[in-house]
């Protein structure tokens, strides 16, 4: 049989077949065997075949996992040398962050976006909660915003509480299979809750001592909230370490670097101090963000520390 995995709780996958049915899976022991460098094998997202072991109770044993269009990934926090798929075959991811109650940091977007920028995924950055905005808060957002879309990541700035941006998140979603990811506590779960009242997840209050977020989902879940429309909720990331990216590589993925690679006097040139630099001269000029430019030495810099 064949079917889509719509909730990994790490031992049992919950797997939808084109019929609607769930069935809860295990895994084959020898795909487990197999050297895959990954905390899970299979993902919310992945399309698998199984086998039934038992009808009448609705289990059954995965034995093949299709190939994936793409994926979200990043390093384990359990496993050392590992990494985690967070989501697989999706349409679109939506990063939700927050300025304010808790602060997203540039350093954590754009690690984000490169990742997403490795599996050709589309990102919208969503930008929630602007009812805690004062008037400065506000214009400042603007600017983030307005840096974002000019290397071609639209955003929407939105709040539950006012409904600022929700109709735009709404028809983002019609049709296509949404990954939902962030901070813990930047208002995933009650921003799902409001595009689809009858999933009912479950929320929490931010800390007031900490500022930061407590996780309330457990473990990603994928949902169908109308015919074709799949929304993906996920655990909150505290760190996104990412995989398989080496120095000489990175700036082929960020899209303001990406252009001017081949305008660089030397062609293995990494963007820090080298003569005849089109990234360096553009940056001078202002016609590259600062902020942005800052992540790639950031990333740059932990790299060469990691070696």
């Amino acid at each position: 049989m064949k079917g889509l995995v719509m909730k990994s709780t790490g031992s049992w996958y919950q797997v939808r077949t084109e019929d609607g049915t769930l069935y809860r899976c295990r895994l084959r022991g020898k795909i487990k065997l197999k050297d895959l460098k990954v905390s899970n094998p299979v993902a919310v997202g992945d399309k698998v075949e199984f086998d039934l072991e038992d009808a009448g109770e609705n289990t059954g044993t995965i034995h093949h996992i299709a190939e994936r269009e793409n994926y979200i990934i990043r390093k384990s926090t359990h496993k050392t040398a590992h990494s985690h798929i967070i989501a697989a075959n999706i349409d679109r991811a939506f990063l939700v962050v927050t300025l304010v109650s808790p602060r997203t940091s540039f350093g954590f977007i754009d690690r984000f976006l490169i990742t997403a920028e490795a599996y050709d995924i589309p990102v919208t950055i969503i930008y929630n909660k602007s009812d805690l905005y004062d008037a400065e808060t506000a214009q400042y957002q603007q600017q983030v915003l307005r840096m974002y879309e000019q290397i071609n990541y639209p955003g929407v700035i939105c709040s539950t509480v006012s409904g600022q941006g929700i109709p735009e998140i709404k028809d983002l979603l019609a049709g296509q299979k949404i990954l939902f990811s962030g901070h813990s506590g930047v208002g995933k779960s009650t921003l799902i809750n409001h595009l689809a009242p009858g999933l009912e997840l479950k929320t929490t209050e931010i800390s007031d001592y900490s500022d930061k977020g407590k996780h309330t989902t457990t473990y990603a879940e994928m949902f169908e909230i109308s015919p074709e429309t799949f929304i993906i909720d996920t655990p909150g990331i505290k760190e996104l370490g990412l995989v398989d990216i080496e120095k000489e590589e990175l700036g082929y993925f960020f899209p303001e670097i990406r252009e001017r690679l081949n305008q660089c006097k030397y062609y293995n040139c990494l963007h820090i101090n080298e003569p005849g630099c089109a990234v360096l001269q553009d940056l001078k000029a202002g016609k590259i963000s600062l902020t942005r430019y800052e992540s790639y030495r950031g990333i740059i810099a932990e790299t060469d520390n990691r070696r």
